[in-house]
C-alpha cells in the first residue's frame, strides 16, 4: 500500500473540497456492495484466510472508491457487513476483528501503520481514503479486551462490536461508532454500554453516523438530527426489505424527509437474502437511488447534494402532523371495517370502494383521513385505507402509529397487507392526514416495480401528505409511518 499521494490529483482533488465548501454543494456516492462471504465453516478462520477474505471485498470496494473519486465525490459509504459478510458466531468472527482506536488519537494507518496494534483493514482503508482524496464510510468489526475487574465483561473476555469507521481525505480516523440497536442475529456483537452520538465535521458540513436497525430507534438517530443538528447522516445498512413500508429505498427517503436531513444509504447487495435498495437522499425526496431484485452486480451512486439542507431555500418546512387530521370531521362512518395482519400487526382497514370519495379508517387514538381520485377504478384491484395504533413486538419492539393507503395483494380482502410489487390501478390525487400523538412521521409513496417517487408529493404544513402532480406511475402504497418512541 503506497502512502503517497501524486501531487497533481491531490491538489486539483484539495480545490474540489474547496469549491464544495464555497458553493454549499458537495458530491456523495454511496456503493451497494455484492458481499463476498465467507465458507460456512465449523470453527474460527485462520487469521491469514480471514484477512483474505477481507481483501477480497476490499478490492471490490476501493475500485468503487477510485470510481467515485474519478466523478468528484467528497464522500463515499460502503454497506454494513461490507467487508466480511455475515453468518457468524462470537467466535467465528474473531479473526476478523481488528482493535480500533478512539479518533482522538489523531491517527492516519496509511502513513502510521504501526503505532498502534496491527491493523491491516484499518491501514487499507485509510489508503483508499488518502490515495484518492476522498472522504470513506466502512463497517468492520472492533475488539476489546477486558477481564474481571469489569463486571460486565463477557466470559470470553472482550468485547465485540458492529463498528463503523470514517476517515477524511487525508485517510486520518475521525469518527468511530459501536452499534447500539443490534438486529435479533447479531449474536456476534456486543451492544455498547451507552448510545454513542457519533459526529464529525467536514469542509462540506456536519455529518452523523449510525448503522441499520439503529435508524428504527431514538438513540442515537434522532439524538443526532434533532438535538446535534447533524447535516448529513451516513448510513451503512444490510436491509432486508420487507413489504408494504420497509423496504430499504422507500424508508430510508421517507426518514430523511422526514427528519429533514441528508442521508447517504448503502446497502448490501443480495437477493436471496431480499438485500438491495441504497440511495443518496435529500429532505426534499431521494437524489438517486438503486434497487434491483434481478442480478447480483454491486452499483455505485453519485449525486450532488446540499452541505447545510436547512439553510436551503428548498428547506421543507416545520409540520403539524396532526393538525388537519384533528380538525376535520371523521368522513362517511364506515360500515365495513375489517382487520388485517401487516409484518404482524393487526390493521383496521376499509376498501375504498369507488373510483374517488373521503374515507376515515380509526384505531385507538388514530384516525386516518383519505381524500382520493383513481384514473379509473378497475375491477381486478382492491385498494384499502388502513390504520395501525399499537406496539409492534415482532424483530424488534418499537411502537408506531401509521396511516396507508395499499393495494391489496389479490381482490380477496384476506390478502390486504400482504406484499406487494406491482399495480395498475393509476390516480389522479391522493391527500392522506391522521391524528398522530407523535411528532416523527416518515411519509411514503411507492409506486409499481418498487420505485419511488422524487418530486412528485409533499407534506403540507398541516400534515396532509399530497400529490403534486397526478402520480405518473400506478400506486402500491401511499404511507405515513410514524414512531411514538416514548411508548416503545
Amino acid at each position: 500500500m503506497l502512502a503517497s499521494r501524486p501531487l497533481a490529483q491531490g491538489t486539483v482533488l484539495a480545490l474540489l473540497v474547496l469549491q464544495a465548501a464555497a458553493s454549499g454543494r458537495f458530491t456523495a456516492a454511496v456503493y451497494e456492495h455484492a458481499v463476498i462471504l465467507p465458507p460456512l465453516a465449523g470453527g474460527p478462520p485462520a487469521p491469514g484466510d480471514a484477512l483474505a477474505l477481507m481483501n477480497r471485498n476490499m478490492d471490490v470496494l476501493e475500485r468503487a472508491v477510485t470510481e467515485a473519486a474519478r466523478q468528484g465525490a467528497h464522500i463515499i459509504v460502503t454497506p454494513e457487513d461490507g467487508i466480511y459478510g455475515w453468518r457468524f458466531t462470537r467466535e467465528t468472527i474473531y479473526p476478523y476483528l481488528e482493535d480500533i482506536p478512539d479518533p482522538e488519537a489523531d491517527w492516519i494507518p496509511c502513513t502510521d501503520p504501526k503505532r498502534f496494534a496491527p491493523a491491516p483493514v484499518l491501514e487499507r482503508l485509510s489508503c483508499m481514503a488518502r490515495n484518492n482524496s476522498i472522504y470513506v464510510a466502512a463497517n468492520l468489526g472492533d475488539k476489546k479486551l477486558c477481564n474481571s475487574s469489569d463486571p460486565a465483561c463477557p466470559s470470553d473476555g472482550r468485547y465485540q462490536y458492529n463498528t463503523d469507521v470514517v476517515f477524511d481525505s487525508e485517510g486520518k480516523l475521525v469518527a468511530r461508532y459501536h452499534k447500539y440497536n443490534l438486529f435479533m442475529s447479531e449474536n456476534q456483537f456486543n451492544i455498547p454500554k451507552e448510545p454513542e452520538a457519533v459526529t464529525f465535521e467536514t469542509p462540506f458540513g456536519k455529518f452523523g453516523i449510525f448503522t441499520c436497525f439503529d435508524i428504527l430507534f431514538h438513540d442515537p438517530a434522532v439524538v443526532l438530527v434533532s438535538k446535534l443538528q447533524v447535516d448529513t447522516v451516513l448510513f451503512p445498512t444490510a436491509w432486508m426489505n420487507v413489504l408494504p413500508f420497509l423496504t430499504a429505498i422507500e424508508f430510508h427517503s421517507a426518514w430523511a424527509m422526514g427528519m429533514g436531513v441528508n442521508l447517504l444509504s448503502a446497502n448490501t447487495h443480495k437477493t436471496s437474502f431480499a438485500m438491495t435498495g441504497s440511495g443518496i437522499y435529500a429532505p426534499d425526496g431521494a437524489r438517486a437511488y438503486y434497487y434491483n431484485m434481478k442480478t447480483e452486480d454491486g452499483h455505485l451512486l453519485v449525486t450532488e447534494l446540499s452541505s447545510h439542507p436547512r439553510l436551503s431555500p428548498a428547506y421543507p418546512p416545520a409540520i403539524s402532523w396532526s393538525s388537519y387530521a384533528s380538525s376535520v370531521k371523521r368522513f362517511s362512518p364506515n360500515d365495513h371495517d375489517f382487520s388485517g395482519l401487516i409484518f404482524h400487526d393487526m390493521f383496521t382497514f376499509t376498501e375504498l370502494t369507488k373510483s374517488e370519495g373521503n374515507f376515515t379508517v380509526c384505531q385507538k387514538d388514530l384516525c386516518c383521513h383519505l381524500s382520493y381520485k383513481m384514473a379509473g377504478k378497475r375491477e381486478d384491484e382492491v385498494y384499502v385505507l388502513g390504520a395501525f395504533d399499537g406496539l409492534h413486538v415482532v424483530e424488534g419492539q418499537y411502537y408506531l402509529q401509521i396511516c396507508t393507503l395499499l393495494k391489496c395483494k389479490s381482490t380477496d380482502q384476506q390478502s390486504c397487507g400482504q406484499p406487494v410489487e406491482t399495480a395498475q390501478t393509476k390516480f389522479d390525487m391522493f391527500s392522506l392526514s391522521g391524528t398522530f400523538g407523535t411528532n416523527y412521521v416518515f411519509p411514503e409513496v411507492l409506486y409499481s416495480g418498487v420505485e419511488l417517487a422524487p418530486g412528485e408529493f409533499e407534506v403540507l404544513r398541516d400534515g396532509r401528505l399530497i400529490s403534486k402532480i397526478a402520480p405518473t406511475k400506478p400506486v402500491v402504497t401511499v404511507t405515513l409511518f410514524g414512531r411514538w418512541y416514548e411508548k416503545d
